[in-house]
């Protein structure tokens, strides 16, 4: 059964996700790879506010590419999440709820995860064309020098993703060995 929720993220929706979880997002989210990330940690050390509030939101780490005429976006397929790993813990612990990516997650990340309330997605690898689709709108928020990699606020309906990591210390792609590991 598909758990359907909308953004922002609040704890009590990210408790009730659990690691393998068909999860259907609606709402905003936004994008943001890593060097929109390293721009992000670096506000927040130096003190100074970042261009949209993280409180409940979840990052989508995505470089879409240019829109065709009448859409919104183009292909929008996820990337790999572990270049963000030196980053997210110091977003997670100034309100990010959730990310979405593919790919694995540092043991810190994970430990982060667990400590502030966040919950991981990851989005299917190579199907950027149908998840464009459940793209509703989207608009350049900062960093647009960065291209394709400028943090974007999209709008989503019925965006598909699974849980890989729950707030419990799940972890789907070491469960997913672990049941098909032979004995």
């Amino acid at each position: 059964m598909v758990k359907r929720i909308v953004t922002p993220l609040v704890y009590d929706t990210v408790r009730q996700l659990r690691t393998g979880d068909e999860v259907s997002i609606s709402g905003v989210i936004y994008t943001a790879r890593d060097a929109a990330h390293k721009r992000l940690v670096a506000l927040i050390r130096e003190g100074h506010e970042l261009p949209f509030d993280l409180a409940g939101q979840i990052i989508y780490y995505v470089g879409p590419t240019p829109a065709q005429p009448g859409r919104p976006i183009g292909s929008a397929g996820p990337t790999t999440s572990g270049r963000m790993d030196p980053y997210a813990p110091i977003l997670m612990e100034y309100g990010l709820r959730g990310m979405i990516g593919k790919g694995s997650r540092s043991t810190e990340v994970r430990e982060a995860m667990k400590k502030f309330g966040a919950v991981y997605f990851a989005a299917i690898g190579g199907a950027g064309a149908l998840l464009a689709e459940r793209i509703v709108s989207a608009e350049v928020v900062a960093y647009e020098d960065l291209g394709t990699e400028a943090i974007r606020r999209l709008h989503v309906e019925d965006f598909p993703v699974f849980v890989v990591n729950d707030i419990y210390g799940g972890d789907l792609y070491e469960e997913g060995v672990r049941a098909y590991r032979i004995q």
